[in-house]
């Protein structure tokens, strides 16, 4: 068993998800993957079955009916990770925003001693790339704002690139979160934080999707807006083991 397995939601990847796994695979050390897919029409699914014959201990797949959220997506995934014995756990998009160069990054802050490693696009290092600067702005912006609000002390609050030590994820009570979309990432840097985990940002460039369709919406945004005063004031507990 390999200590560590990325989790790729995917819905309507057939642009990327080719070169996504060749990618990883040809990464050292070496990183399991679980794709998360929620019914795309395009065959999605169809290739990383494709990539199980070659590599069936290594490509895992999980198939869900329809469109489910990002969140319930990821929490499917650290479910499988923790009942496979996985303990270094990865959240990764699969349009190349995220760099899988950057993973072994990522794994050696937390082989350093962090709960959690969040690749940041705003700590020293980190930037964009390819993005409009108005969005650049919401972006940088509602990190101000999530701090703001939730003492998060993260430059990055609302990456979703990140590696976290299987304990964490074992620690947050996953039947409470609650958000579904870019909250989510929000939500889970926060129950970490205020569970006592440390988190460390590691500087990665973020480039903007060359293929297929951006999942963001504005209720995506609304949600994470409104989701942030939720949080404030909801009580935070660990998972009691029964």
């Amino acid at each position: 068993m390999a200590e560590s397995i990325v989790i790729i939601p995917t819905y309507n990847e057939i642009e990327n998800i080719e070169r996504m796994l060749h990618t990883v695979l040809d990464l050292s050390p070496a990183f399991h993957v679980l794709i998360v897919d929620d019914g795309s029409p395009d065959g999605t699914a169809a290739v990383v079955k494709s990539f199980q014959t070659d590599h069936s201990e290594r490509i895992h797949l999980l198939e869900r009916q329809g469109k489910l959220g990002l969140g319930t997506a990821y929490i499917a995934g650290f479910r499988w990770a923790l009942e496979h014995g996985y303990e270094l756990v990865y959240e990764m998009d699969c349009d190349f925003s995220h760099n899988p160069q950057d993973l072994p990054r990522l794994r050696q802050a937390c082989i350093d001693g962090a709960d959690v490693a969040v690749g940041s696009r705003y700590v020293k290092g980190g930037k964009v790339s390819n993005w409009p600067i108005g969005r650049i702005l919401m972006s940088y912006f509602a990190s101000v704002y999530v701090n703001t609000v939730l003492w998060l002390g993260v430059r990055d609050s609302t990456a979703g690139f990140k590696c976290y030590r299987a304990e964490v994820l074992r620690t947050i009570d996953l039947d409470r979160i609650r958000f579904i979309g870019y909250a989510f990432q929000i939500e889970m840097k926060y129950n970490a934080r205020r569970l006592g985990f440390r988190i460390a940002e590691v500087p990665i460039t973020f480039v903007d999707r060359e293929f297929g369709t951006s999942k963001m919406s504005m209720n995506i945004f609304r949600e994470a807006f409104l989701g942030v005063l939720q949080m404030r004031f909801r009580p935070i507990r660990a998972k009691q083991n029964t």
